[in-house]
């Protein structure tokens, strides 16, 4: 599969990612409840990908999103140099003294374990990058004059606020007339859009956005709430999910959407919260590709697993342009990824390979 990616020289960043990133407080084997202290990390669901492509794959990324610039927002700047992510591209917001301008995004996040799942509390409402506008940053520099390969953006930015969902659209519009590659995850979270309209308005604006993306993430319910395609003979109460059906919605989205040139998912059977089985699958071309199955999957920490999915997926197919490889990568990368704390991988691109190989869980000396 022809990725049609830019050639060398002609860039200065493999990818970057649009989207908002949060401060995690992890309370770790506790709850949020009853926690006297938290362990911080960072993450979000664009930025997630695109922090596995540097720290795991090697790629030289950066970051589209906004900070209140205060200290705060120098902690998350510092938590992204660590990860290896270009900060260059962040837009410093002015705030007041108690958030009335803007403010940093705080998510609380513990894990789940056994029969309890995992619990996420997020505070974000009146973030600097919500109140962001497409005027806040220069897309025809970032992907006019500097180059980028890949964009990756998804729908939980865009469903953070009005000038959210349009900054997206002006994003990937400039991203597609110079010719990087856009993927976006549909990462449809009804509780987010019902301030903006609900699904109706999710549907607007993810309908306008799919006709500029090259690889669509996103599951069944995904496409039916975001996009309106609906699976036929699928029952929700079933485990798996039906693949005929799902073949044949994907079809029919394609049809309306040639623009794409794969589709991928994971696929998630939650027998406890610490155990999962695990695998993926990537349609490309007419036909399903799935990966090796992790089942009876161990679990750690099971928040950004299907980020790092994509972000080995987006290195498959940037570096091979095979989907039944990329799909790989990106299952291996996700079940490593949920084996660590936080919400970002730290994984290295040799233990996702050996994973894909077979490799078992020895003792490496």
């Amino acid at each position: 599969m022809d990725m049609n990616l830019k050639p060398e020289g002609t860039y200065a960043f493999d990818a970057v990612s649009l989207g908002e990133i949060m401060l995690r407080l992890d309370p770790g084997e506790g709850r949020i409840r009853t926690a006297r202290s938290f362990r911080a990390w960072e993450g979000g669901g664009e930025y997630n990908v695109v922090r596995g492509l540097r720290k795991c794959f090697g790629l030289k990324t950066a970051v589209i999103t906004a900070f209140a610039d205060n200290e705060v927002g120098r902690l998350m700047e510092d938590f992204i140099c660590q990860g290896g992510v270009d900060t260059s591209l962040i837009k410093w917001m002015k705030t007041d003294g108690i958030g009335r301008v803007c403010r940093n995004g705080i998510n609380f996040t513990e894990r789940g374990f056994g029969i309890r799942g995992a619990v996420g509390c997020s505070d974000r409402a009146n973030t600097a990058i919500s109140r962001a506008t497409a005027k806040d940053f220069d897309f025809e520099y970032i992907f006019g004059t500097l180059g980028v390969r890949w964009l990756h953006t998804g729908g939980i930015y865009a469903a953070l606020s009005e000038e959210a969902s349009e900054t997206v659209i002006e994003a990937i519009k400039t991203a597609k007339k110079y010719g990087t590659i856009v993927s976006y995850d549909l990462n449809y979270r009804p509780s987010m859009w019902s301030a903006i309209g609900g699904k109706e308005k999710a549907q607007q604006v993810n309908r306008e956005i799919a006709k500029y993306v090259d690889v669509m993430i996103g599951n069944e319910e995904d496409f039916t709430a975001c996009l309106g395609f609906e699976i036929e003979g699928n029952d929700e109460n079933l485990k798996e999910l039906n693949l005929d059906g799902y073949k044949k919605m994907l079809n029919e989205a394609v049809k309306t959407y040639p623009n794409w040139k794969a589709v991928a998912t994971t696929l998630r059977t939650v027998k406890t919260a610490t155990v999962n089985d695990w695998k993926a699958m990537c349609y490309a071309d007419g036909e399903i590709y799935m990966s090796k199955s992790y089942d009876g999957l161990e679990i750690l920490d099971r928040v950004g697993g299907g980020d790092s999915f994509a972000s080995g997926l987006v290195y498959g197919l940037m570096t091979t342009g095979d989907p039944e490889i990329a799909v790989n990568y990106g299952a291996a990368h996700g079940a490593l990824a949920m084996t660590t704390p936080g919400d970002t991988s730290m994984a290295s691109k040799k233990e996702v390979e050996a994973i894909m190989g077979g490799a078992g869980a020895r003792v490496q000396r």
